[in-house]
């Protein structure tokens, strides 16, 4: 998280919703040598007390969980390159990248693996339902097929301690150069630059 607290200041509420919404992050567990990373699925809970996510039994996180394990979720929004000569403030400016980010920490346990159908099926539904289509259901799995992947991957909870997030959007700056810098975002390098671009006209409210 960048340790600058005017970019700090979102309300949890705010950066949980946002998690919520993406529902894909990078889980990552300490180990004795580089830290355990995978790319995950979850469902994050109403409340934001936890989120359910499934591994496969192969997956070295799956491995070093057995009853609970300290975690940590990452979950990236837009981010984008800034040019200093956006601002219009003269020389003495710098170049920099403005990004959201959101880190769920917590224990991951296990859960039973009879919770694992369950699961499966909350997590297809929350995205199928979000396409313009008819949905696609699990029952439409062929019995032996369902079966094969039952016996692949394994159901997990972290339970959420902390919330921590960044939405540095370019709130040190005075809002007429923001706005400025916002308007040559979206053309410029990085990842969901018209959504940063928004995001910087209207930064959130802070506590």
């Amino acid at each position: 998280m960048h340790p600058n607290p005017t970019f700090r200041g979102t309300p949890d509420t705010l950066s949980l919703a946002f998690a919520r919404d993406r529902a894909f992050g990078v889980l990552a567990v300490s180990c004795d040598e580089a830290p355990l990373l995978s790319h995950v699925p979850f469902l994050l809970s109403g409340d934001g007390s936890h989120a359910d996510l499934h591994l496969v039994r192969s997956n070295p996180i799956s491995r070093v969980v057995k009853d609970g394990v300290s975690a940590r979720l990452v979950i990236s929004g837009a981010d984008g390159y800034v040019s200093p000569d956006w601002y219009g403030l003269g020389p003495d400016q710098v170049p920099t990248w403005n990004y959201v980010a959101v880190h769920l920490t917590g224990r991951l346990v296990p859960l039973p693996v009879e919770e694992l159908p369950d699961l499966l099926a909350r997590q297809s539904d929350f995205f199928e339902d979000r396409l313009p289509k008819a949905p696609w259901r699990m029952d439409k799995l062929a019995e032996d097929t369902r079966a094969k992947l039952m016996r692949m991957i394994l159901p997990f909870r972290l339970h959420i301690d902390s919330v921590d997030s960044t939405w540095k959007l370019g709130q040190n700056k005075p809002e007429e150069a923001r706005l400025a810098a916002a308007g040559h975002v979206s053309g410029g390098i990085g990842h969901e630059i018209a959504t940063l671009a928004d995001l910087m006209k209207n930064p959130p409210e802070a506590d």
